[in-house]
């Protein structure tokens, strides 16, 4: 299996990640030239929330647990929890995510084969098969595409990435730079959420005021030339930069707007806090968040890496989800959780790895709700030691065609691009996940 070289992280100033943000804002407002897309399908979701789980979390550590495989393979973790679904069980350490199972399914019978993260990050947020001529986008750019309407003329973008890129491989794919997601960087559990290119460290908004006032007395080029178009353009711009920083576009990733009982029940840390972002940005309109949740690439030392993640986890996604429904938005937003893989059902307890896990792409968990999916199921099995599909196999392409179908997309529809390239949003004979729907 060919595997994708590792995409090399870049330095960005601060104006080159606003000029991106705006860019990427009004990129919905301009279809690609030369091609018209389908009419769309009626969808139930207008929105989704991707819970990207980087490096790959266990399956049998968090939604499909295996007491019965004996320690070698369940370890300390042996008395999983029911929950409201029956025959669903959970990690012990996921109690409020056992009592918000009546909003989510899992999928217990994920699979592709593929043991390299690249390789398989590409295939789970595409589709599509590593290696072949063409680099297609992941579903954000996809959903970003069909469904920016949604931001149209507002300068948040369509498709956001909470905190930091996800690296793997390059998410816009073929349909170009303008449909890459603006990852905010930052950390939104720090008293001011930092994102990149809005909100300046150690700069006040008055300061910022100020700054502004001080570059139009100096501008005296733009004075003199004021009704010249180029001048005009460029002071438009400048008025839609200022309005995103200091504006009401801007904010949106303002948590101090929440209340502290609100902050404090997603749980003040790094994944709780872009829960809430997360669920402020549907709020208004954005069709495509991801939270890139990292660290779950747990070679080494698996259990303890779990026994502090799992419960941020379970806070901050049983949160979300109760939020969601509270406001009627769960109805319309579909949450996905899943990462490129699972990971080695036996562990691995000599040494280097001491208690670790390695890569698994033959069988793997998912969840989805909201956005029409049905709660309160699970879809397909594993083996008794969480090793192999035992029933209902389900691909990544499956997966995501349900995901589109449900946004009003049609996985058989046609990609428009300016390259002239005639593709499909999905591969043909993508499944559909109709035990869900």
């Amino acid at each position: 299996m060919p595997t994708l070289s590792r995409i090399p992280s870049l330095q960005f100033s601060r104006r080159d990640a606003l000029r991106g943000l705006l860019g990427a804002g009004a990129a919905a407002a301009f279809p690609l030239r030369g091609a018209t897309p389908a009419p769309p399908l009626v969808g139930k979701a207008k929105s989704v929330i991707q819970i990207w789980m980087w490096g790959g979390p266990s399956h049998t550590d968090t939604l499909d647990p295996k007491p019965e495989a004996g320690y070698d393979y369940c370890g300390p973790f042996n008395k999983p929890i029911a929950t409201k679904t029956d025959g669903l069980r959970l990690n012990e350490l996921l109690p409020l995510m056992a009592q918000q199972s009546d909003k989510y399914s899992v999928i217990r019978s994920m699979t592709h084969g593929i043991f390299a993260h690249e390789t398989a990050s590409y295939a789970v947020q595409t589709g599509r098969k590593p290696g072949e001529r063409l680099v297609y986008p992941c579903a954000g750019a996809v959903v970003s595409l069909f469904k920016g309407e949604a931001t149209a003329g507002s300068l948040i973008p369509p498709y956001i990435v909470l905190t930091q890129p996800q690296g793997r491989f390059s998410e816009n794919g073929f349909l170009g730079e303008r449909y890459r997601p603006f990852a905010t960087g930052g950390d939104p559990a720090q008293p001011r959420f930092a994102v990149e290119g809005v909100v300046a460290p150690g700069v006040s908004d008055q300061r910022q005021l100020d700054r502004r006032d001080l570059l139009h007395k100096l501008n005296t080029l733009d004075h003199a030339m004021q009704d010249d178009s180029l001048v005009k353009t460029l002071d438009h711009a400048e008025q839609r930069a200022y309005e995103l920083i200091l504006g009401d576009a801007g904010k949106v990733f303002d948590l101090a707007q929440e209340t502290d009982a609100v902050r404090d029940s997603y749980g003040r840390n790094t994944f709780g806090q872009s829960c809430l972002a997360a669920r402020r940005l549907v709020e208004r309109g954005v069709p495509y968040v991801t939270i890139n949740y990292q660290g779950w690439d747990t070679h080494r030392q698996n259990f303890q890496v779990m026994r502090q993640k799992l419960p941020q986890m379970d806070k901050g996604l049983a949160t979300l989800l109760q939020d969601l429904s509270d406001r009627g938005l769960l109805d319309s937003t579909i949450v996905w959780w899943g990462g490129e893989f699972g990971r080695t059902p036996k562990v691995l307890w000599e040494a280097p790895w001491n208690g670790g896990r390695n890569h698994w792409g033959d069988c793997f968990c998912a969840m989805l709700a909201g956005g029409g999916f049905k709660g309160g199921r699970f879809v397909g099995s594993s083996d008794a030691r969480g090793e192999q599909v035992r029933d209902r196999p389900v691909y990544p392409v499956d997966l995501l065609g349900s995901v589109y179908a449900q946004l009003g997309i049609d996985p058989d529809g046609k990609i428009p691009n300016n390259l002239g390239l005639d593709v499909n949003v999905t591969t043909g004979g993508a499944g559909r996940l109709k035990e869900l729907l």
